[in-house]
């Protein structure tokens, strides 16, 4: 590990960079708290709905033991990401400050901090719940490190690329609690998955410059801005309007009752409101009010996924409560 003042604050770093830092503040930075708790909270949803599946008590002390492994793989996971992306990572304002990018944290401690946690946190998984559930587990790291990482300097397909490890969490919840992969696993995959679309548009558009600043490849870096909002805007629709028919799965699958179905079907329709004024910045590709029009689509997204996980969970089974 190196000073912080090892490398200088560059213009497009933060101010805040040259704060001073703990080990154990840049440790809680390297594992992405924000990004980790949305992952814990898909991955205890899908095991909550599994658990009653199996008329098993959804609150147990395998559940506890399913978020802790899912937790330490998902900062594992964060860590080896960052690893590969700390040059890329300074070059952006909102990640400059990083620990790796900023060289607090050097790579071989990274890589050795990143490969402990996704490897211990798989086997705990594999021991403490399934062998198929810290598979999948494990197979969401590779995918999310070993080929969405390297893609983003390829490719902009990898926003599609990256979404199926994206979607794992809920499955693997599923998983834990069930101990195989039903049909049931899979619309909750497919939710996220295609949730997944907007959300990323929404983030792609909000920081378009840094990314091609960074080299870093997304639908909203192609050359022609005109093209690129096209296809962001695009994009956004065809999967806002899939995510209506896709959200109602559980229901078809008698996951959920009547009541989910509704709520489901208004939260849809307010999703896709939101993405329906995201497509206005393709009338003036360049104006800089674009912005706020995916700040709030990206809002609308983080708050729409949670609703809807909660209304599945409250009618599960059709109860109209846990």
């Amino acid at each position: 590990m190196t000073p912080t003042a090892t490398i200088p604050a560059t213009a497009s770093a933060p101010k805040t960079a040259t704060r001073r830092h703990t080990l154990l503040s840049d440790y809680v930075a390297l594992a992405k708290p924000r990004v980790s708790l949305m992952v814990v909270i898909t991955a205890g949803a899908g095991f909550y709905l599994g658990s009653l599946a199996s008329s098993i008590p959804p609150f147990n002390l395998l559940l506890l033991k399913t978020l802790i492994g899912v937790a330490i793989v998902t900062a594992g996971s964060a860590v080896l990401n960052q690893a590969l992306e700390r040059s890329t990572d300074l070059l952006m304002p909102r990640t400059a400050s990083r620990p790796m990018a900023q060289r607090r944290i050097g790579l071989a401690h990274g890589l050795l901090l990143g490969f402990a946690l996704t490897c211990l946190g798989s086997i705990y998984l594999a021991w403490a719940t399934n062998p198929i559930t810290g598979m999948l587990t494990l197979l969401t790291a590779v995918g999310y490190v070993g080929i969405y990482t390297p893609l983003k300097r390829i490719t902009t397909l990898n926003t599609f690329i990256g979404a199926f490890p994206g979607a794992l969490p809920p499955l693997i919840g599923w998983t834990a609690a069930r101990g195989l992969i039903e049909w049931p696993a899979v619309a909750l995959f497919a939710i996220i998955f295609v949730w997944q679309f907007p959300h990323f548009m929404a983030i792609g558009w909000m920081y378009r410059n840094d990314y091609a600043s960074a080299g870093i490849r997304v639908t909203s870096t192609q050359s022609s801005i005109d093209w690129a909002a096209r296809s962001s805007a695009l994009q956004s629709l065809f999967y806002a309007v899939l995510m209506i028919p896709v959200s109602l799965w559980p229901y078809w699958l008698h996951i959920c009752g009547l009541p989910y179905a509704i709520v489901a079907t208004g939260l849809g329709l307010w999703y896709l409101a939101a993405t329906i004024r995201f497509m206005t910045i393709t009338r003036h590709p360049q104006d800089t009010k674009n912005r706020t029009i995916a700040r709030h689509l990206l809002k609308v997204s983080v708050i729409y996924l949670p609703l809807l996980l909660a209304a599945m969970m409250l009618n599960a089974q059709g109860r109209l409560i846990f």
